[in-house]
């Protein structure tokens, strides 16, 4: 594929990262106006979408519209999908409260001042300025304080705060087993605190708030992310290189939706490398291209997850690729077609797989589809 330069200069559209600006970010209308009225009434929200749905954007959209909106509310977003105990949880909340409230303004003095009483190591990245802890705690009970504490403090400031917490269904791998009553207890007593819980592993998500022997069972409104509609998608595509004074048919729009099956985050990095290395006129041939340069680049990573993996899981990932979806993973035609075995040699291969991250298990009222994560790993896998 022949390099644009021109594109070097002018801003790519196609944003990768979560979000930039409302002029850049692809619809999600009616699920803004959802959590704007939720934050304006203090109703704690569960977000629920696939990894790499659009959910922090999403997120970091609905901070835009508060502040631009003149709503008088602090935002603190923190993803805890890295944190293994109550003790990175802790940290990472402390941390992204400093990123809200600077060290110069009231509030963050006072923060800064809440923080040091817990003789922290405190310091700042030399190249990004973030605040970075590291707490010594001497038993459970002082990290619950200083958990409680910390809640404590952001309710006790007399302004509305929004806390979104992404990838929260990872405080089910902590080894403190009372993580969710712990987290309930506290946030039962903030008035000025509205929650917004975001997780990408539905079955356990649901669990958590939708299981009324847990104890944020009915706690919360829940906002499930699906995909975003072909005609948005579409008008959105058409949209930005016309205004770069391109052309791109219809053609091409629908092999790009097709191709990435409407998933935003593959969806935006097609674009992307399309509007980078194309011209006047986006053919179906360029955006092929495109796809084959993707798949090209990612071949590295594949390939290493293939030495992760057993033949027979390797083989399993290829026949659920092949397929493109199968919701049926235990029927005879997909066993016999793929000689995968019996159907709980079926059953094993997609949980030890979905664990990995390799697939996605749709739970639906209809049933539970299965697809292979990465898309343009799928489509790799198609080929072989």
């Amino acid at each position: 594929m022949r390099l644009n330069t021109k594109n070097y200069i002018m801003k790519n559209p196609f944003v990768i990262k979560p979000y930039e600006s409302k002029e850049l970010f692809c619809d999600r209308e009616e699920e803004l106006s959802l959590m704007v009225q939720g934050c304006i009434n203090h109703t704690d929200m569960t977000l629920i979408s696939q990894r790499r749905m659009g959910k922090t954007g999403l997120i970091l959209r609905l901070f835009d519209e508060l502040h631009e909106t003149g709503l008088n509310r602090q935002t603190i977003y923190v993803d805890i999908y890295a944190s293994r105990s109550i003790d990175d949880f802790i940290k990472l909340l402390a941390e992204a409260a400093m990123r809200t409230f600077q060290p110069k303004s009231s509030i963050g003095e006072k923060l800064i001042s809440f923080i040091k009483s817990l003789r922290p190591q405190l310091s700042f990245d030399t190249i990004t300025g973030e605040p970075q802890l590291q707490i010594a705690y001497q038993t459970a009970h002082e990290k619950e304080y200083t958990l409680r504490g910390l809640f404590d403090f952001l309710n006790a400031q007399g302004e509305p705060v929004i806390v979104a917490i992404d990838e929260f269904q990872q405080i089910r791998d902590y080894p403190e087993k009372n993580m969710e009553a712990l987290l309930r207890s506290y946030i039962q007593q903030t008035q000025n605190l509205t929650f917004i819980f975001c997780g990408s592993k539905k079955h356990l998500m649901a669990d958590i708030f939708a299981n009324e022997k847990k104890p944020f069972y009915s706690s919360t409104t829940f906002i499930s992310l699906e995909k975003i509609s072909e005609a948005s998608y579409a008008n959105f595509i058409r949209h930005h290189f016309n205004l770069d004074g391109r052309t791109i048919d219809d053609e091409s729009i629908q092999f790009i939706l097709d191709w990435t099956r409407r998933h935003t985050y593959y969806t935006q990095q097609l674009c992307h490398t399309i509007f980078a290395n194309s011209d006047k006129n986006v053919t179906l041939d360029v955006v092929r291209a495109a796809c084959g340069q993707l798949m090209k680049q990612g071949e590295a990573v594949y390939l290493q997850y293939r030495q992760m993996l057993t033949d027979k899981q390797w083989n399993y990932l290829i026949a659920v690729a092949k397929e493109g979806c199968v919701k049926q993973i235990t029927a005879s035609a997909f066993l016999k077609h793929h000689k995968i075995g019996t159907p709980s040699v079926s059953r094993r291969l997609a949980e030890a797989l979905v664990e990995k991250g390799l697939l996605n298990d749709d739970v639906r009222i209809d049933g539970t589809t299965y697809t292979v994560s990465d898309v343009f790993f799928s489509h790799w896998l198609e080929r072989l």
